[in-house]
C-alpha cells in the first residue's frame, strides 16, 4: 500500500494565513508540513465540536480512558554514590572529590580522574562537528541529558542483582552503586546519552551534506548539572553535531543511565535522573522554540508536574510560530503513570508521534491481544503522522485511520539499544527533505534503524550516516512534493 502526502493541503484562509506566518519556517519542499500542521488543526477542531474534519470520512474521536495507576515518583535529590570513581568524577552531594581509593579501585577508576579522560565512542573522536553559529534551527529536541555508562553482561549477571531484562526503569543512587561496584572489571564505557540525544545525532550526522537539501542545524536543550559531568555531556554532544543550548544548572546533578546489553542483543537500562528531567522554560528557551521548525518532546519528561507546564508552554510556542511539535512515548511504565498528562500533549498538540508496540498500545489502553497495526490506525485519528516499530517484525506508519506496514530492513543484530531512536531520525529527516510517500519514508527510517542494531552502540556513525544519505537521495530527486 502505498499513501502519498501529496494529497495534503488545504485552501481554507485560516490555513493560508499559518502557512504565510510560517513560511520562513517551512522548507523549499514543505507539503509534508502544511499537512501536519492544518490536519492536526482540523482533528483539535473536530474533536471539540467546532470544525469538520477535512481529510477523511468522520471518525469517532473518543479519548481512550485512561487506566488508573499508583504514582511513583523515584527521584532523588542527593547524589551520593557508593562507587568512588563516580563520586570521585562527578562531585559527591556536598561538592567535595572523594579522595578515597584502595589498589583494586584505583586501576578502575583511572579513566574517571578527570571529564577530558571520559572514553566516549572512538568515532566522535575522530570526526569533530565545527558547529556554526545559526539563526534558527531545523530541529529542537527537549529532552533529557544524561550520560550513559554502557556495558556488555551476560544473563546470570542480571539474575544476581535481580533486574528484569529488557526493561528500564529509575533506581536511587543505593541501587545505581550496586549495580556499577557489581560492573567492576567489566568492559563498559561513557557516553553523552538519553534516547533523544541518540535521534538528534543520527538526524545531524543524515543531515551534514547538502543532499536534498541545506545542512540541517539540530539542537537539544535539557538540565545538566554544573558537576563534570555536565560538562562532558555538552562538549561531547556538541562534538557529536547536536548543540546543547540549555545553561548548566547550579548546584544540579547531571542523571545517568546503565546500559546493560545481554549477548542476545536485548538491553536492561536503569535510570538515575538527577535534574535531567527538571526543564525550565524561560526568555531563552521560548526565544528558541520560536526559531524552530520540529520541536521534539521527550516523554520521559512527563515525570514531573513542573516539567509538564513548561512542556506545554514549548507546545504553544511552537504552534504559534509554525512549528511542528513531535512527541517520543518512550516507555510504557512512564505512559501508565502519566496517561492523562501524555494525552494533554497528544491530544492538543501532536504532529508526530514516536512510539513502539507496546507503547502505542498503552496510549490506546489497548491490551496485548490488539495488533501493532490497529493501535497505529487508532493513533492516527488522534495525530497526523503515527510512527510505530515493532521490533523485528518491522514497523508502521500511520496516517488518517490506515497503517502502512514497513518490513524490517536485513541485518545481524549486535545490540537493539538506539533502534527506535535511529528510526524516529530517519522519519525525521524524510520530513525536513520533503520524502513524499509513507513506504518510502518508512523504509528509510528501517534501513537507519538496521544499521545501529548491527554494531556496538546506540549511535548511528558518521561514515554510516554520510553513506545512508547518498542512497537515499534517488529518492529526494524522485519526489514531486
Amino acid at each position: 500500500m502505498s499513501i502519498s502526502l501529496q494529497f495534503l493541503t488545504t485552501t481554507s484562509p485560516t490555513t493560508a494565513a499559518v502557512v504565510a506566518a510560517s513560511s520562513s519556517l517551512i522548507p523549499q519542499s514543505g507539503a509534508l508540513f502544511r499537512f501536519l500542521r492544518n490536519h492536526h488543526k482540523q482533528i483539535v477542531n473536530y474533536s471539540h465540536g467546532v470544525g469538520p474534519l477535512l481529510c477523511g470520512s468522520k471518525l469517532n474521536l473518543i479519548r481512550p480512558n485512561p487506566v488508573l495507576f499508583t504514582s511513583s515518583n523515584q527521584f532523588i535529590k542527593g547524589f551520593e554514590d557508593s562507587r568512588r570513581s563516580i563520586a570521585a568524577y562527578s562531585a559527591a552531594s556536598d561538592g567535595s572529590a572523594s579522595t578515597e581509593s584502595s589498589s583494586s579501585a584505583a586501576a578502575d577508576d583511572e579513566p574517571f580522574k578527570d571529564a577530558a579522560e571520559i572514553v566516549s565512542d572512538a568515532e566522535e573522536e575522530e570526526f569533530g562537528f565545527n558547529l556554526p553559529d545559526v539563526d534558527r534551527w531545523d530541529v529542537l529536541g527537549l529532552g533529557q541529558a544524561m550520560v550513559d555508562f554502557s556495558g556488555v553482561v551476560d544473563e546470570e549477571f542480571l539474575e544476581r542483582l535481580d533486574l528484569e531484562k529488557g526493561t528500564r526503569r529509575l533506581v536511587h543512587h543505593e541501587e545505581r552503586g550496586k549495580v556499577l561496584r557489581a560492573m567492576d572489571g567489566c568492559s563498559y564505557k561513557a557516553a553523552a546519552g538519553g534516547s533523544l540525544s541518540n535521534s538528534l545525532v543520527a538526524l545531524s550526522r543524515l543531515g551534514s551534506l547538502p543532499v536534498g537539501g541545506p545542512v540541517l542545524n539540530v539542537a537539544m536543550a535539557g538540565s545538566v548539572g554544573s558537576d563534570p559531568l555536565g560538562g562532558f555531556y555538552r562538549a561531547k554532544l556538541r562534538r557529536a553535531g547536536v548543540d546543547f543550548l540549555s545553561t548548566p544548572l547550579k548546584d544540579g546533578i547531571t542523571g545517568t543511565v546503565i546500559v546493560l546489553t545481554t549477548p542476545d542483543a536485548q538491553r536492561t537500562m536503569l535510570a538515575y535522573q538527577g535534574t535531567s528531567s527538571k526543564i525550565n522554560y524561560d526568555s531563552g528557551l521560548s526565544d528558541i522554540v520560536s526559531k524552530t521548525s520540529i520541536l521534539v518532546v521527550e516523554g520521559y519528561l512527563f515525570e514531573l508536574p513542573d516539567t509538564i507546564k513548561s512542556i506545554t508552554k514549548a507546545c504553544k510556542d511552537a504552534h504559534s510560530n509554525g512549528a511542528l511539535v513531535a512527541v517520543t512515548a518512550s516507555d510504557v511504565s512512564c505512559i501508565e503513570r502519566h496517561y492523562d498528562d501524555y494525552w494533554e500533549i497528544i491530544g492538543n498538540y501532536a504532529d508526530v508521534i514516536f512510539a513502539n508496540s507496546d507503547e502505542a498500545r498503552a496510549l490506546c489502553n489497548f491490551s496485548l491481544k490488539e495488533s501493532t497495526a490497529s493501535a497505529t490506525r487508532y493513533l492516527s485519528h488522534f495525530v497526523p503522522l503515527v510512527s510505530v516499530t515493532d521490533g523485528p517484525q518491522g514497523s508502521y506508519i500511520g496516517v488518517r485511520g490506515e497503517s502502512v506496514y514497513i518490513p524490517p530492513s536485513p541485518c545481524v543484530p549486535v545490540d537493539t539499544c538506539g533502534a527506535g531512536d535511529a528510526y524516529a531520525s530517519g522519519i525525521l529527516y524524510g520530513i525536513l527533505r520533503g520524502v513524499s510517500d509513507v513506504k518510502d519514508m518508512g523504509t528509510l527510517a528501517a534501513r537507519i534503524a538496521a544499521v545501529v542494531v548491527g554494531q556496538q552502540g546506540t549511535r548511528l556513525r558518521v561514515q554510516d550516516a554520510v553513506e545512508l544519505a547518498e542512497s537515499f537521495a534517488f529518492h529526494l530527486e524522485d519526489s514531486s512534493i
